[in-house]
């Protein structure tokens, strides 16, 4: 333990509320980092560990745990093996603000009168950022390196890179895409999933959550109810709160979202029909039919992220909800990230087009348009046949390591509930109510597994604590059972309080 000196320190240094509308994660972050980048913090002075800290402020253990691992990955702190957690030296020679060299564009304590939203009090989803040294990397949406069409991406990079066609990369398109890349998606990639449109109905994005920011930006006003699954995604929930505080929870089931009168006061809908995030649920056809009608009738724009279409490896995959929009009154938002490589970056997005004008004037606001040599790189892509032998690859490794880890998860977590769709890239555990699922991904953290908690998906200010995600894109058939295996011994040596 610290000697008691070094208690009041810490004491004195970090001050924290737990009557604050700000997470404690929050300000223990943002405690420490101000410390670090006010000196007050010595380089060579180990930080308390995560146990001592907790028992200093009070807090609980898991909480300091996921700040200090937070600010290692933003580069505040280094951990070294067996000593614990120091300031980055790399800090050190930078100018402090209170120092000649440094300065303050404005005093202490005005950016909060002058900030719109406080969007670091949002929610978000946390994922350490070397995940892909961890042993078990259970993590949603990342793709191992096994699974990565490098040889492939290389010769359309080539192709891209073209005398011709790398002058035309380099010019300022102003507000327009390759339209290689848009004939490509309308012809190839878009009718896999039912949908057949013109040219002018699609613009690319910088992933789905740039088409998803548009989206709110445009259409969303103060007084409008947009109506979200719940659970669901947390980015599209914090992003539709920055423009409206109506955001409706909307509970899903086994067929996944529940059509029912709680749908007719919303003005939007954002719904992931194909695999329910994070649930992985596939809307049932009954549903579908519902729902439409009920947009229909009610005058409800859709919102339709189909965030993994790629992923369906059922021998009869449903087509998208904007497949049966007769009325043009479903937003398609698509990626392309998801199955090519998560750091890449694109999606598109698909919809009637007065509104994808409006969308693309304000992406030329905003970042002019997505890298050309990308655009054109991903076109030749999907054009000599890559995409679709990616995607069959994809579909057959996706099988096996579902059919693996179903197996797992019905023979070491027998008290546990998973859903039943078949498809996706993960599973959504549902564990007895006793276990807290943030405090078991630390414990797994520890032990190199990566599980994701599932609080953070649900709405409500007390989110039941029991549910946690684990992925299989990242990880390989033959490290899953020995992680699904460790994992449950993990939960079982908490349980019996060892």
């Amino acid at each position: 333990m610290v000697k008691r000196s070094h208690q009041n320190m810490w004491k004195q240094l970090i001050k924290l509320s737990k009557d604050s509308e700000v997470g404690l994660q929050t300000q223990l972050r943002k405690s420490i980092a101000n410390l670090i980048l006010e000196r007050s913090i010595s380089p060579d002075m180990p930080l308390p560990s995560s146990r001592e800290l907790a028992w200093i402020l009070e807090i609980s253990r898991s909480t300091v745990t996921l700040v200090y691992q937070r600010l290692v990955d933003e580069g505040f702190l280094v951990s070294r093996e067996r000593q614990g957690y120091f300031v980055n030296p790399e800090l050190v020679g930078a100018s402090p603000a209170n120092e000649p060299g440094g300065s303050e564009i404005t005093p202490r304590g005005d950016w909060s009168n002058r900030l719109k939203h406080r969007i670091t009090s949002q929610r978000n989803i946390t994922k350490p950022l070397d995940w892909y040294r961890y042993p078990f990397p259970f993590i949603f949406g990342q793709i191992g390196a096994d699974l990565v069409p490098i040889a492939e991406w290389r010769e359309c990079w080539r192709h891209a890179q073209g005398a011709r066609t790398l002058t035309r990369s380099g010019y300022d398109l102003f507000d327009q895409d390759d339209k290689s890349l848009i004939e490509q998606l309308r012809v190839r990639v878009l009718p896999r999933r039912g949908i057949w449109c013109h040219p002018n109905n699609i613009l690319i994005s910088l992933g789905t959550q740039n088409a998803l920011a548009m989206i709110a930006k445009l259409l969303i006003k103060p007084h409008d109810i947009v109506g979200m699954e719940n659970p669901g995604y947390p980015d599209a929930r914090n992003l539709f709160a920055l423009e409206t505080d109506n955001i409706k929870l909307l509970d899903v089931d086994s067929e996944g979202l529940i059509v029912d009168d709680q749908l007719n006061e919303c003005d939007y809908l954002y719904i992931t029909p194909s695999y329910q995030s994070p649930t992985t649920t596939t809307l049932s056809p009954d549903r579908r039919r519902l729902l439409l009608a009920k947009a229909r009738d009610h005058n409800i724009v859709i919102i339709e992220d189909d965030y993994e279409s790629e992923a369906a490896f059922g021998d009869d995959p449903i087509p998208s909800l904007k497949s049966a929009d007769e009325h043009n009154s479903i937003i398609y938002c698509g990626s392309l990230s998801k199955s090519l490589s998560p750091g890449l970056r694109l999606g598109f997005l698909v919809a009637d087009r007065e509104l994808i004008n409006e969308a693309r004037a304000l992406r030329r606001l905003s970042i002019r348009h997505p890298p050309p040599l990308i655009e054109s790189t991903v076109a030749h892509f999907i054009e000599l046949g890559h995409y679709d032998s990616h995607l069959n690859r994809l579909s057959k490794t996706y099988r096996e390591r579902w059919s693996t880890m179903a197996e797992a998860i019905d023979n070491y977590f027998p008290y546990a509930h998973r859903r039943q769709s078949f498809g996706g890239t993960s599973f959504w555990i549902s564990a007895p109510e006793n276990l807290d699922a943030e405090q078991l991904a630390v414990t797994a953290l520890g032990k190199g597994i990566i599980i994701e908690p599932g609080a953070v998906h649900f709405g409500e200010p007390n989110p039941p604590k029991n549910y946690f995600r684990i992925g299989f894109s990242a990880i390989t058939k033959d490290e899953i059972t020995p992680g699904i295996k460790l994992l449950a011994e993990i939960i079982d040596e908490s349980a019996s309080g060892a």
